[in-house]
């Protein structure tokens, strides 16, 4: 490592305004002076679930480019880790004005930081979600046995499918929040199930009744459980929130106002790391044209990284 720059180095909780609640990521600014092989040295010794390194552009085509590494090797693309690096970025250099360009190893993706109640918000527009197959009646029975949930518990218009945006997960829909505190999940079981059930997570939720929330008239809660990619229990998804927004629609249990159904999700509340995402799916009919994922974040700790 050159010894002529140092990189600056945040601790961020996303998806949520409260220390220690939400999705935890690592930031690195500066990070243009590293080789690949430095970036994954650091994220394996901050040793976080994934750390973001921002870099300066390299075209006209993007503003700026994010890389992701997870201890162990670099992934394409983290959603709530690019609000993470976005709301680092902001907080360093201010609020970009419009939308922002962001390169990643999936190409370039939109960007919008907004100041809302005094701090930043930001918001991920991308590509809808593919619908993947239901999966048949003994994975189903299988998959319910592994999480410790009943027929009765399921919400019977939600089909057991999977969805697909990079990653593949199978979404389970409950009859209510409160079953969400009973799943027993064993993880060795989902494990051996995940190659035969063709989802490398398992994501459960349940529609929440009640008045609106800041302007969100549907509602969820949820749990994901990730143990094929080392991560027994996420505690707040951005990725997963997207496919079930799609997901929503495509079973009409989710409606559209002038084109865009809008929802709140939490998550985390079971890992004492709450987090809200709020979703915006862009829709004809059941049709879905675009999502939109907005979270908040804030800043744990910095501290400078010399080289």
């Amino acid at each position: 490592m050159s010894k002529s720059r140092r990189c600056r180095l945040f601790h961020v909780d996303a998806f949520t305004r409260q220390r220690f609640g939400g999705n935890p990521a690592a930031v690195v600014l500066d990070a243009d002076v590293l080789t690949e092989e430095e970036m994954q040295t650091i994220a394996a010794e901050i040793n976080v679930p994934e750390t973001a390194f921002v870099l300066d552009a390299e075209a006209d085509d993007h503003d700026m480019e994010v890389r992701f590494f997870t201890p162990r090797h670099e992934v394409s693309f983290v959603g709530h880790v690019t609000v993470a690096a976005q709301y680092v970025r902001a907080k360093v250099k201010g609020r970009p004005k419009g939308k922002l360009r962001q390169r990643t190893r999936i190409g370039v993706v939109e960007i919008e930081v907004d100041e809302i109640d005094g701090d930043y918000r930001v918001a991920i527009t991308q590509s809808p979600p593919s619908l993947g197959p239901t999966i048949n009646d003994a994975h189903r029975k299988e998959v319910m046995n592994a999480l410790g949930i009943s027929s009765p518990s399921l919400l019977e218009e939600c089909p057991l499918q999977i969805m697909a945006k990079r990653t593949t997960r199978l979404l389970i829909g409950l009859n209510s929040p409160e079953l969400l505190t009973s799943l027993k999940p064993d993880f060795d079981e989902l494990l051996r199930l995940t190659p035969h059930v063709g989802a490398e997570g398992f994501f459960v939720f349940a529609l929440r009744e009640g008045p609106p929330e800041a302007g969100f008239a549907a509602g969820t809660e949820s749990r994901m459980f990730c143990p094929a990619i080392g991560i027994p229990e996420d505690p707040v998804s951005g990725n997963a929130h997207g496919m079930l927004g799609a997901y929503l629609v495509n079973h009409g249990l989710l409606q559209a106002t002038d084109g865009v159904a809008r929802f709140r999700g939490r998550q985390g509340e079971s890992m004492n790391r709450p987090g809200i995402v709020d979703v915006d799916v862009a829709c004809s009919g059941r049709v879905v044209q675009s999502v939109r994922i907005q979270g908040d974040a804030v800043i744990v700790y910095e501290a400078t990284l010399p080289l």
